[in-house]
């Protein structure tokens, strides 16, 4: 899900008050747009920020959320795709699939949690895991409790102390493990999504050229956060990236001091300086950024690696030159699309930077 678009969704909610509804995917079989974990919020309008299929249920999600808001009780819709009547009904979508949502309702006077606490947890460093109840036969425990972990412990949104204790001591090595789980407690059996909240990737971009505008804008677009550093005021001063994007003028040499690249999840090295480059390369190579990106010929990225000496053999697992996947086309915005994709697969675990 689209942090920022859906942060500033909330928050327009929040300053009129106004009711949303989060909806969740909480299992899916065959063929499926998203897949359990997936959330988009819903206002009373229909309006929604996020996106569970390709927008052929965002409308019937939508009628929904408003008998969620309603009622102020949580709602399980399902979507069988499977059958090959589905046009009767007013789908027609043929995906072959099946998928089940909860719509939980969210109000002002609760703070628009657990929404508000999970949008929260993706802007973190630290992975955190959601326990949503999606079934309950306690009368204590309502559908769509959700509970947090993390490393520096637990937040519970409508589950009791004791039963909150209980559910982190039933999943016990359960609780890394996608999917739902059964747990019979004291007060009545409870079924529970177990999901990781995703953390939103945090991208380098050194250099800020003509070239590195189009490579901002497809991660804005993706949801990214992304910082662009240059050693040259000019360059800094002189492009109109997107507000959110944070911008930083320093010397080459400088960079580790004036930024925490421990922050970082992604670096795109492209000053078009080979010193410059070469000197990014240097204090990345003792960072912990897992994909490390390089524009120029393969013969430049040898140069600098035989003149980077002992600081090249921790960039070679790592780094990706000439970056990008092969997708064909020339000039700034395909070859920053073709980056932009190697870089989410190598978030996917579907790529990995190789020298």
């Amino acid at each position: 899900m689209h942090y920022q678009k859906q942060l500033d969704f909330l928050e327009a909610a929040r300053r009129e008050g106004a009711p949303l509804v989060l909806a969740t995917v909480y299992e899916t079989e065959g063929s499926t747009y998203s897949k359990a974990g997936a959330r988009m919020l819903v206002d009373g309008e229909g309006r929604f920020r996020g996106m569970l299929s390709g927008g052929c249920l965002e409308g019937d999600l939508a009628m929904r959320a408003r008998v969620a808001i309603e009622s102020g009780e949580a709602q399980l819709a399902e979507y069988d795709l499977t059958d090959d009547n589905d046009e009767l009904w007013g789908m027609g979508v043929g995906c072959e699939g099946m998928i089940r949502v909860l719509l939980q309702p969210l109000s002002a006077a609760s703070n628009y949690e657990p929404a508000t606490t999970l949008l929260r947890c993706q802007t973190g460093r630290a992975v955190t895991r959601s326990l949503t109840c999606t079934q309950s036969a306690d009368p204590a425990v309502c559908v769509g409790a959700t509970l947090l972990v993390g490393p520096d412990g637990t937040t519970a949104f409508g589950l009791p102390p004791e039963t909150r204790n209980t559910v982190v001591s039933a999943m016990g090595g359960l609780a890394g493990r996608d999917g739902l789980h059964e747990l019979d407690l004291p007060g009545g059996r409870l079924t529970v999504l177990s999901a990781g909240v995703p953390i939103v990737p945090r991208l380098l971009v050194l250099g800020a050229g003509p070239d590195a505008e189009p490579v901002v804008r497809f991660a804005v677009e993706m949801g990214w956060f992304c910082t662009v550093a240059d050693h040259r005021p000019a360059y800094v001063g002189n492009h109109e990236f997107p507000a959110a994007v944070a911008t930083v003028c320093t010397p080459a040499a400088r960079l580790a001091d004036a930024l925490a690249l421990a922050d970082f999840d992604l670096a795109i090295v492209m000053s078009h300086h080979l010193a410059s480059d070469r000197e990014y390369l240097r204090q990345l190579a003792t960072a912990e950024i897992g994909y490390i990106g390089l524009l120029g010929p393969p013969s430049r990225r040898e140069r600098l690696l035989r003149e980077l000496g002992e600081y090249a053999g921790s960039l070679r697992d790592r780094l990706s030159g000439p970056a990008g996947l092969d997708l064909g086309g020339r000039g700034p915005a395909p070859i920053a699309l073709s980056i932009v994709a190697e870089m989410q697969a190598w978030l996917s675990g579907n790529g990995r930077a190789s020298a």
